[in-house]
């Protein structure tokens, strides 16, 4: 079984201090003898810990103070922590983990099979943050939080569950303002790139994550689709929320005009798609409207993605370039960093994490 196979498998699954006012001095007399107002004093900010999280699977946490050795268990949110300044804090990652550079450093403590729960442990872990709808093994957080070590799990459906993630993750590690600058840059990104291709005719786009058995794309109303249609494209989906393989016949009907390689990065080519049989009659074959895409980008919700949308637009709407070229929004992990190797893992997995 192929790696992207096993990769796709994986996603079916306060308290206040009071500020002191400032006490009027005879230096605050204006000559008239009259007092001069007393400056209103700013409020002081409210300590961010202790603080009680509820994550995306409806668990609830308590953190006591900041926590010091964070452990990342998706890589989206490894690139979020880096991208907020919590990079430093990185106690371990995955094993699939590429961006930036120095994770590569770093302990890892799990692969797509399982989470290393006694190297978690043994690493004096204070806050793990792990991939919900069974990313990782819900039986290895209970695990986790049985054993004391507060586990916040998040699992981002769309590309709003992906902003919201980013800001909850910014609550947990103690770096709130600079999660919700991130989140309102990525937005502004966001809007920029659907504001370009808004009044685009919208091609039937199908989105290929993997053909080495049956043929996966998006399901109905998942992630990949959503980002489809905010990228100016109409998404040929499965017809059911909860499949990703769709039947070469289904797929012939819908009739794709514009078809993108999730999968480039395991060998999928325009050249192999047009010597695909049954593939010949679809109008982005006669077309060659075929275009390998960066799954990576498109698909991982973290600091990127504002990236990946625009390479996705760009892909659907090349004629729309030089407008979309133009586009900023989002953050780099840290700066200095570059790209690593895509990891050897489905592009559907990384669009869960």
């Amino acid at each position: 079984m192929g790696a992207a196979v096993i990769a796709l498998a994986a996603i079916l699954g306060g308290c206040s201090a009071a500020a002191t006012p400032p006490v009027a001095t005879p230096s605050a007399i204006v000559a008239t003898g009259t007092p001069a107002p007393t400056p209103t004093p700013s409020p002081t900010p409210a300590p961010s810990f202790p603080v009680t999280l509820t994550d995306d699977e409806g668990n609830s946490l308590t953190l006591a103070s900041e926590p010091q050795k964070i452990v990342s268990l998706t890589p989206g949110t490894t690139e979020t922590l880096y991208a907020i300044g919590a990079g430093d804090r990185l106690a371990a990652v995955t094993s699939f983990d590429d961006y930036p550079a120095q994770v590569k450093s770093l302990p890892q403590v799990a692969t797509y099979t399982g989470v290393d729960v006694e190297k978690i442990v043994g690493l004096g872990a204070d806050l793990v943050v792990a991939g919900g709808n069974g990313f990782n093994p819900p039986d290895q957080l209970a695990k986790l939080r049985s054993l004391g070590i507060p586990v916040l799990a998040v699992y981002a459906k769309d590309v709003p569950g992906v902003l919201h993630d980013i800001e909850l993750v910014g609550q947990a590690v103690g770096d709130s303002d600079a999660a919700r600058d991130l989140s309102a840059s990525m937005q502004a990104g966001f809007d920029q790139i659907h504001a370009v291709v808004a009044n685009l005719t919208a091609p039937r786009t199908f989105y290929e994550i993997d053909t080495t058995g049956a043929i996966y794309g998006p399901a109905d109303d998942s992630f990949i689709a959503g980002m489809i249609s905010l990228a100016g494209g109409t998404p040929i989906t499965t017809g059911d929320p909860n499949k990703f393989d769709i039947p070469l016949e289904k797929l012939v009907i819908a009739d794709p005009e514009v078809i993108l390689l999730g999968d480039a990065a395991y060998g999928a080519t325009p050249k192999i798609v047009e010597g695909r049989h049954g593939w010949g009659t679809m109008t982005a074959v006669k077309t060659q409207a075929i275009r390998p895409v960066d799954d990576i980008v498109i698909t991982r919700p973290g600091p990127r993605l504002v990236e990946g949308l625009r390479d996705l637009a760009l892909a659907i709407h090349p004629e729309a370039a030089a407008a979309l070229s133009a586009v900023e929004g989002g953050a780099s992990p840290s700066p200095g960093t570059s790209d690593g190797a895509s990891p050897a893992a489905s592009p559907s997995a990384s669009a869960a994490h």
